[in-house]
């Protein structure tokens, strides 16, 4: 259980960071504690108890860092949420609690994260049925992309389940025609590919997720699904070849989505240059770009934001609130804090003894990862910006709960490795105890 004691003192101090946060927030607003400090300090400290308890019970030998890094940015993303939007605060506060249920039923229902390869073809079309979900009638647009589906009163985004679907179908495919993948049969001069047929229905997931993220015109999913793609294929064929033309199949793929879409050429137009229509097209990347210069070294103060205001900051422009009121040394709390994250993943699956769950663990480490990277690199005029959401700190119902589901695999993976390690560990021990014990008997006699 040590393990699992070392993750209730990191909770234990993502109470105390989150809690002076909010206080510094609320001070910074009106210049006053805020009434319900003590609620929400007691509603935290009862949220992240609970979520060491289920993992004491449902993943006692996983990684102890998932989860107390998933609460910190979670928990300072609602900060600067309720700070920024108080109207968005409890929807925010509900989406956390419910993505703490996601945790607990995925650990509870994926009691072996191999058993998944199982349904990988099922899993695979789900992915590929919520993608299309959009062009139902359901879908909706928003801010001009048709990535929105509404039953009722609840709207989400399906892309964000749909991800982390299709990533356990790529883990199962790849893992189950990885030496057919490896081996090239045809290419020009020693540049060489395997047969399509085998890498057809891979191609087919890929293309078509691609396809249809391209007509919804949200681009950011599109190169997220892309990054995907290629990473899983490189690690489970370990070729070269592919990464050269999975860049060039990007590069053609940025070129045809830059002619065919005028969404895709206002972003790069305001990429390039956003101070040529800064009260129009560039208003919001020029307010970031202002923000973030405010910040400095050590921030405005939580709650200090000044006169620079960013339209949508809750959402996709979340880490300039963050550049502004924490500064250079706050921004890069939270870079580090994914880098940590996405470490923790790949170490995972380094460790892991099972190709499927070293190759699903790699592919879920890739995706939060990219996923950070081109928002934050968006934000910060590194790349054109997407409207993808940082994970766990921006608003959102559906990015918090598929972030929150994306580390429920991760714990569960996490788990089952050290669990066999720790069985084999105790397998070599007896056997070693049995060998030793059998010597000495023989000496005796």
């Amino acid at each position: 259980m040590a393990r699992r004691n070392t993750e209730l003192g990191l909770l234990l101090l993502v109470v105390v960071v989150v809690a002076v946060a909010y206080v510094l927030a609320s001070l910074g607003l009106d210049s006053r504690l805020p009434a319900n400090v003590l609620p929400f300090l007691g509603a935290m400290l009862a949220l992240l108890v609970s979520t060491n308890l289920i993992t004491r019970w449902l993943a006692p030998q996983a990684d102890p860092t998932f989860v107390p890094l998933a609460a910190a940015l979670n928990g300072l993303g609602y900060v600067v949420i309720a700070r920024i939007n108080p109207d968005l605060a409890a929807l925010q506060a509900l989406w956390t609690l419910l993505g703490v249920g996601v945790l607990t039923v995925v650990l509870a229902v994926v009691r072996h994260s191999r058993d998944l390869s199982t349904y990988r073809w099922t899993i695979g079309l789900l992915g590929l049925v919520l993608i299309a979900l959009p062009f139902t009638p359901l879908g909706t647009s928003v801010g001009g992309a048709r990535i929105w589906v509404n039953f009722g009163p609840v709207t989400f985004q399906p892309g964000e389940f749909a991800k982390v679907a299709l990533a356990i179908f790529f883990a199962g495919y790849l893992v189950e025609k990885r030496e057919l993948l490896s081996l090239g049969s045809w290419g020009v001069g020693r540049l060489r590919i395997p047969d399509p047929k085998h890498l057809g229905p891979v191609l087919v997931a890929w293309g078509v997720s691609l396809l249809v993220m391209m007509y919804q015109t949200d681009l950011g999913s599109s190169l997220l699904f892309f990054a995907l793609f290629i990473v899983m294929l490189w690690v489970a064929t370990q070729r070269v070849s592919y990464l050269v033309v999975g860049s060039g199949l990007f590069a053609l793929g940025s070129v045809v989505a830059w002619s065919m879409f005028g969404h895709v050429q206002r972003r790069v137009r305001v990429w390039l240059d956003p101070w040529a229509d800064v009260s129009g097209e560039g208003y919001q990347i020029a307010q970031s770009i202002f923000a973030m210069a405010d910040g400095g070294l050590a921030g405005t103060g939580l709650g200090l934001s000044g006169t620079v205001s960013i339209p949508v900051a809750e959402t996709d422009f979340i880490f300039a609130v963050f550049a502004q009121e924490l500064g250079l040394v706050g921004g890069t709390a939270i870079l580090i804090a994914f880098l940590l994250l996405v470490g923790a993943g790949l170490r995972t699956a380094v460790w892991a003894d099972n190709p499927f769950d070293k190759l699903l663990a790699t592919g879920l480490s890739a995706l939060l990862g990219v996923q950070a990277f081109i928002i934050i690199a968006g934000v910060t005029r590194v790349l054109p910006l997407t409207g993808i959401t940082l994970p766990f700190v921006s608003y959102g119902g559906s990015s918090l709960l598929g972030s929150w589901l994306l580390v429920a695999l991760l714990v569960r993976i996490s788990d089952g490795n050290n669990r066999r390690a720790a069985e084999r560990s105790a397998t070599a021990t007896n056997t070693a105890t049995t060998t030793t014990a059998t010597t000495t008997g023989r000496s005796t006699a």
